[in-house]
């Protein structure tokens, strides 16, 4: 069942060469669950997937239909990164974080690189991730990203490229510890014999970098959820757990004196530090919407004050914008004076007058995305498209080409995967989380998102992707 229909010819398999053998850092997995066979391999998954339901853990996908509570889907068949591999790409996180932390500290204070002309002044204050209120704000620490989850792909020649920067509210980390916890249970065979590293601690890790944000003494610290309805509610509520912290919403929030405090039974509670997972401009109907109603008044103020440390900071969605990710090598090389670890992938600006004209031509054959679309929408696949819905994406981009990036299709790696009772070969991303506080904490795996339908290059859950566990080996 294992090899017997499986092939990894014509792309990069994390598991399999091109001429058909495993790699090293696969052979053990291979040869166990070859020895397991279809029957008992298909009954582990079953449980595995009965183990993630009865944990509740669930997206809730927005469509025509209304609301939907979904559960992510799971693959047992683990995306294994070899050591050597990881001690470079750990390297290139933590200098990409550190770049961007420096920019957008420059962005809203001096302005060099805008004076040095390295990226035009227009592309910042056009981006909707950019806000005029954050100028002159010094964030705790010098930090503006403290929790950062970024999109790794790997070619077909199986080189690592950043795929785009998520720098607002990273999600998918609680899948990340409860896939390990139910693949322990799942093969614990495997986890006795591989050294592979843990993960289990990045609660641990968040929390620390949580409190470095304050000088207060065992500071009170909440995680600042829109609430129930959010898609990632579950994971808001699953970190506060871990953490053994406090799990918020606004109205729950009040500013006093330009100070946050929570409501208790037995009176306000100043609160120190908040996680936020809400967006920028609902943060604070008296600095940024009016009409939110997910905010709490005069928080910015209380924030730019001191009185309370936000992660992350307001403002840092300039960052991770489509069009602004695509000088972060200059990014690298302005601030640092390195060429960057791991590339970007090639990247056309439809604001570029030959590039736009390149795109239009050629949208048949490349990825455009919408500069701060998110979750597979607000894009079109060229090979995958209709000529009809490349002429209306045409339109789209001509009338916001600033809007608009282009990228060529890669053909990403697989993993094998098993759909039904059979294992087949799936395109896969990697989305590792990094935490910056007194130092940078790279969590050893991240996210494996695996795209189940044949042949799609959309990993999305809300796409109908799933995950794997990621297995860093020491």
């Amino acid at each position: 069942m294992f090899i017997a229909d499986y092939s990894a010819k014509n792309i990069y398999d994390e598991m399999f060469s091109s001429e058909g053998y495993p790699r090293k850092s696969y052979d053990f997995v291979k040869t166990k669950m070859e020895s397991l066979g279809g029957i008992e391999l298909v009954k582990r998954s079953t449980s595995a997937e009965r183990a993630l339901m009865s944990l509740g853990i669930t997206f809730t996908l927005y469509g025509d239909g209304g609301e939907q509570e979904r559960i992510m889907p799971f693959d047992v068949i683990p995306r294994i990164v070899p050591s050597e591999e990881w001690v470079s790409l750990e390297k290139g996180l933590k200098q990409r974080i550190q770049a961007l932390n420096l920019f957008l500290t420059d962005i809203y204070g001096e302005g060099k690189i805008l004076k040095d002309k390295i990226i035009p002044r227009d592309m910042i204050e056009s981006s909707s991730g950019f806000l005029k209120q954050c100028i002159g704000l010094k964030p705790p620490k010098d930090i503006w990203i403290h929790i950062t989850g970024t999109d790794l792909v790997r070619d077909g020649a199986g080189a690592f490229h950043v795929l785009e920067d998520n720098l607002r509210c990273p999600s998918g980390v609680s899948y990340v510890l409860e896939n390990r916890e139910v693949m322990k249970r799942t093969f614990p065979e495997l986890f006795e014999k591989l050294n592979i590293r843990q993960v289990y601690d990045y609660p641990y890790h968040l929390r620390s970098m949580l409190e470095n944000l304050t000088d207060v003494v065992d500071p009170v610290i909440a995680v600042w959820t829109p609430g129930v309805y959010n898609s990632a509610y579950y994971e808001h509520s699953f970190l506060a757990q871990k953490m053994g912290v406090y799990l918020v919403e606004g109205s729950d929030l009040i500013v006093e004196n330009h100070k946050v405090y929570m409501k208790t039974t037995k009176g306000l509670r100043k609160v120190d530090v908040i996680y936020r997972r809400i967006d920028d401009t609902f943060m604070d109907q008296s600095s940024f919407r009016p009409d939110s109603l997910l905010g709490v008044k005069g928080i910015f103020e209380a924030y730019k004050r001191g009185n309370v440390a936000l992660a992350n900071a307001p403002g840092t969605g300039v960052a991770d914008d489509k069009v602004i990710y695509s000088y972060v090598p200059k990014i690298i090389k302005y601030y640092l004076g390195e060429e960057p670890i791991i590339p970007n992938v090639p990247t056309y600006l439809c604001s570029e007058g030959p590039d736009l004209q390149f795109v239009l031509e050629n949208i048949h054959n490349l990825v455009v995305k919408a500069a701060n679309g998110a979750g597979g929408y607000g894009m079109i696949i060229g090979p995958k498209s209709t000529k009809q819905e490349q002429e209306d994406f045409k339109e789209l981009i001509k009338a916001d080409p600033r809007n608009y990036i282009a990228q060529p299709v890669l053909n990403l790696s697989t993993v094998p995967t098993l759909i039904a009772d059979k294992i087949e070969s799936r395109h896969v991303d990697l989305r590792p989380f990094i935490l910056y506080g007194k130092d940078i904490y790279v969590m050893p795996g991240g996210l494996t998102r695996v795209a189940l339908r044949k042949g799609s290059l959309v990993v999305n859950s809300s796409q109908g992707g799933g995950s794997k566990d990621t297995w860093v080996l020491g």
